[in-house]
Formats: C-alpha cells, sequence, structure tokens
C-alpha cells in the first residue's frame, strides 16, 4: 500500500479556489473551501457543488449481472428499471454490513454499482469473489469516472443552463445519458445532502470544463464550491447514515433500522444470496426483541456530541453517539445515536451524552431531523 493520497481530476483547481484539503479514504479531497456554515446553508438554500470522484465505480456486465448481483447484494436488482438506481447493501455471511451501495441500471445487460470511496476495493473483491459460475463481468472503473455533485434547491436551474437533458421527466433515483457543458454524462438524480440534486459521472478529463460550466451558471443564484465537512452536516440532518458510523461490519441492516433493503422475495436466487441465512435469524431476533434503535438527539446546551460518546439514562449506559455535530439548520448540536428500545422513543425524558464526564441533557427525536418542503 502506498502513503501518497490519491488526487482527483479537480485536485489543482481546488487548491487555487484555497480548499483546506484533508486526507479522506486515501484521497486528498477539499474539507472546506471558506466557512463550512455558509457552504452547508448555501445548499440548503441555493445550491451547492461537490467533488465526489473518490467514490468508487463498478460496472458489472454479461447475461447473468442481474442473477450476480441478486446473489452478491441483499436488495432485488432484477426489479430496477433501465435507468433507475436503488439504494442497497453487500453483507458479509455473517450478515454483517460490508457497505452500503447505489446500483444503477445502464443498460439491459449492464450495471454500475457505486461504493463508498474506503470501502470500493473491499467491494469490488467481494464481487468478484461472488461472481464464480455467472456469466459476468466485472470491471473496476475507479480510474474511469470523475463524479460532481450540484445539490440544492437551485440545482435543476443550474443543470438546465448547461445541458437539454429532460431533467423535468428525470425522477428521484434515476439516471439518463446526455450532455452537459457539451461532454457526455450520465445524470442522476441522487445525493446525500437531503436537499433535490443530481450527481454526474463523467470522464475525468472532462470534470474542470463541467465544475467551470457549472459554476458559471450557479452564479447568479448563489452556488457555492462545498468541501466534505458541510457533506457531513447535510447528511447528518437528512438522517442519511454513514459507513463506519452508522454502519459497520457489527451489525446487520436490521439492527440499523435498514432491514426494509433486505429483499428476501427475490426472484432470482430467493435462497442463495450472500448472508440469507444470518440476515433471516437477525430479522427474527428484531421482531422478537428490537435491538438498539437509530434515533436523533438534540442537545439543550451549546456542548457538542461526538461518535463514540456514550448515552446515558439514569446513570446508565443505554446507547452510543454515531454521528454528531453543530446543526446549522436547527442552531443546536445534533447526533445520531443506537438507543436502548426501552429509551428510544421521541420525548423520552432524562436522556443525556456523557461528554467528558458530564450528563449533558439530549431531546430524543425521530430521524430525521431536517425533511426539505417538496
Amino acid at each position: 500500500m502506498s502513503n501518497t493520497s490519491r488526487h482527483t481530476a479537480l485536485d489543482a483547481l481546488h487548491r487555487d479556489l484555497g480548499a483546506t484539503m484533508t486526507d479522506f479514504a486515501g484521497w486528498d479531497m477539499p474539507l472546506r473551501y471558506a466557512s463550512e456554515r455558509d457552504e452547508h446553508n448555501a445548499v440548503r438554500t441555493r445550491a451547492g457543488l461537490f467533488d465526489l470522484s473518490h467514490m468508487g465505480e463498478i460496472t458489472v456486465t454479461g447475461p447473468a449481472a442481474v442473477d450476480l448481483l441478486n446473489h452478491a447484494l441483499v436488495g432485488n436488482i432484477g426489479s430496477v428499471g433501465v435507468g433507475r438506481a436503488r439504494y442497497t447493501m453487500i453483507c458479509q455471511a455473517d450478515g454483517g454490513i460490508l457497505d452500503d451501495l447505489i446500483v444503477y441500471r445502464l443498460g439491459e445487460t449492464e450495471y454500475m454499482v457505486v461504493a463508498n470511496a474506503g470501502n470500493a476495493q473491499v467491494v469490488l473483491d467481494a464481487l468478484t469473489e461472488r461472481a464464480g459460475g455467472f456469466d459476468a463481468v466485472i470491471r473496476d472503473d475507479r480510474d474511469a469516472y470523475a463524479l460532481i455533485a450540484v445539490q440544492g434547491p437551485e440545482s435543476p436551474g443550474i443543470l438546465k443552463a448547461v445541458t437539454d437533458a429532460d431533467l423535468d421527466g428525470l425522477k428521484y433515483y434515476a439516471g439518463l445519458p446526455g450532455t452537459v457543458a457539451g461532454v457526455p454524462a450520465l445524470i442522476a438524480r441522487t445525493g446525500y445532502t437531503g436537499e433535490d440534486g443530481f450527481e454526474l459521472f463523467v470522464a475525468p478529463e472532462h470534470a474542470e470544463q463541467l465544475w467551470r460550466a457549472l459554476t458559471e451558471a450557479g452564479a447568479p443564484v448563489g452556488l457555492v464550491p462545498c468541501g466534505l465537512s458541510c457533506r457531513d452536516t447535510l447528511r447528518l440532518e437528512a438522517g442519511m447514515p454513514l459507513y463506519g458510523h452508522e454502519l459497520t461490519t457489527a451489525l446487520t441492516p436490521f439492527d440499523a433500522g435498514l432491514g426494509r433493503v433486505v429483499k428476501f422475495d427475490k426472484t432470482t436466487h430467493a435462497d442463495d444470496f450472500v448472508g440469507v441465512e444470518a440476515l433471516r435469524a437477525a430479522a427474527e431476533r428484531a421482531e422478537a426483541a428490537p435491538p438498539r434503535k437509530l434515533v436523533g438527539l438534540i442537545a439543550q446546551g451549546r456542548r457538542v456530541p461526538r461518535a463514540g460518546m456514550s448515552v446515558v439514562a439514569d446513570g446508565q449506559v443505554v446507547g452510543e453517539v454515531t454521528s454528531g455535530a453543530p446543526s446549522p439548520t436547527l442552531g443546536k448540536p445534533i447526533a445520531m445515536a443506537y438507543v436502548d428500545a426501552a429509551h428510544a422513543a421521541p420525548g423520552t425524558a432524562g436522556v443525556g451524552v456523557d461528554i467528558r464526564g458530564t450528563h449533558e441533557p439530549y431531546e430524543v427525536v425521530a430521524l430525521p431531523f431536517y425533511k426539505r418542503q417538496k
């Protein structure tokens, strides 16, 4: 393994813009350009532009591509139409979550699996291992794509200014090929901010041209470049899980409150996907005795909770914080935490977070903290 960070096609541009860079999953990525709060608020009220080229794209093609994906993943990929996408997971044989994924169906027998940056190699290795006996080809396309996202209420108008693709007909979790700012792109209506927005997959050599065109088109409505820091606070407010925090190999999808992504009634290989027996058992356990539940916590004071801190009630540890940060939208510190079922109901009294020995009071709320107005 090399100790040198990987750089996206937009690296020089980020530095020209004065970005504070940070290592993220082996990539040198922009953390922020100016104020994290300003970038966050721009996405909530106007629009933000993100470089997400660290994400891992894996293409699966061939007559049995869908059968392989149904075997390797927990979702029913057979019901995904051409031009649509699905949120799903890949699990270990014991049901533990290896990663959460988005699978795009690009053609009759062509799919693109998008993994988290830190798990891309793990997912690639698992898919390759699970491909034995299937008439399908797995291709590592991480170097074939740059990924740029424009997110926020003004994003449809900004993108319309640089493409003639039918954005009005493009539903959430759908993708279509098109030309954006003169370059070929896969245009997907997906995102990780809780806002309307688009993710644009393009060849790395076209990334800078696309970024500059979007920057110019967005200038009149207040689009700003955004780093990973505000991406984290945006997804936290929207109640979206982050791998390594809300999702780990120690948890099954049922433990994470995401059992809905597991489909036991697939049309092909119904009883033959990796982890199926362990996941059936996890589903039964969750029904009989609910595991710790993922909840929202809103601070009554000003101290910010961080991942790993204990959630307490009546002097006892009843849970653990998985993510925490100041919320620019709510104006208070917030957290996601796994909490014992007895203390997970919204409004449960007497719940706090142990912050360096002090039990700070928190309000238990249902997720998400923020939901955009349609």
